[in-house]
């Protein structure tokens, strides 16, 4: 059963890797997919085109931002009907974010129901209130405190953080008005400058913290938080 659960995750490793290279013109360096629950990370190090790279040489990170967005859109559609296919599970939610530093990112998503070869959860982590307690106070300076905030480990390496309830009514009215995408702009701006001050996340987690990734999906009043960690030694 380890052996097909491992073939499952390769199996979408290279298809994600063709895919983005198919869209993009030059594919990812590698890419780590996991699975646990009804949960999986897909993890991209080392992408950037040319074009993209020569972009943001010349301080246009905002371009190559949109450019990604409108190929995301194009792309999901076809890997969330591949996922579909080869794990038999309906994709409830996906989330990506991207790290042009380290030229990294994630595609994070939510099924239905646990994969029938997938290993439960971490969710007694040492550390998981404290953790718990500063995403909320990094909510509530940022925007509000969640009515949520549920966290576990994926793997070893993958910390994931889920949060309900984070708008509040001015945001609601933007995104019903249309500016959705500049409220995802300004959103991801202020988070990221706390995600990426590790200091904190690092003492209570006795951990390095490699990257980190934020998306929300407004429609459900949700966000999505990835810390990728260092392997414990």
């Amino acid at each position: 059963m380890e052996d097909s659960k491992q073939q499952m995750l390769t199996t979408i490793s290279s298809y994600t890797g063709k895919l983005l290279r198919d869209h993009f013109g030059k594919g990812p360096e590698s890419v780590f997919v996991s699975a646990g629950s009804t949960y999986f990370n897909i993890y991209i190090r080392n992408f950037l085109s040319p074009i993209e790279r020569v972009l943001l040489e010349q301080g246009q990170e905002m371009v190559v931002r949109e450019l990604r967005m409108k190929m995301m859109d194009k792309l999901l559609p076809e890997l969330r009907e591949f996922l579909e296919e080869t794990t038999g599970q309906r994709v409830r939610e996906l989330y990506y974010d991207w790290g042009f530093v380290k030229c990294s990112g994630v595609i994070f998503g939510i099924c239905d129901r646990p994969f029938e070869l997938s290993d439960e959860v971490d969710e007694q982590y040492a550390g998981r209130n404290e953790l718990d307690a500063l995403i909320n106070q990094i909510s509530k300076e940022t925007e509000k405190q969640p009515e949520l905030t549920y966290s576990f480990l994926l793997n070893e390496r993958t910390l994931i953080v889920i949060r309900k309830g984070i708008l509040v009514r001015i945001e609601e009215e933007l995104i019903r008005i249309g500016h959705g995408e500049i409220l995802r702009r300004v959103k991801s701006n202020l988070e990221k400058r706390d995600l990426q001050n590790s200091q904190q996340f690092e003492l209570i987690l006795h951990r390095r913290v490699v990257d980190s990734f934020v998306d929300w999906d407004f429609e459900r009043n949700k966000s999505v938080i990835i810390l990728i960690l260092q392997p414990s030694t």
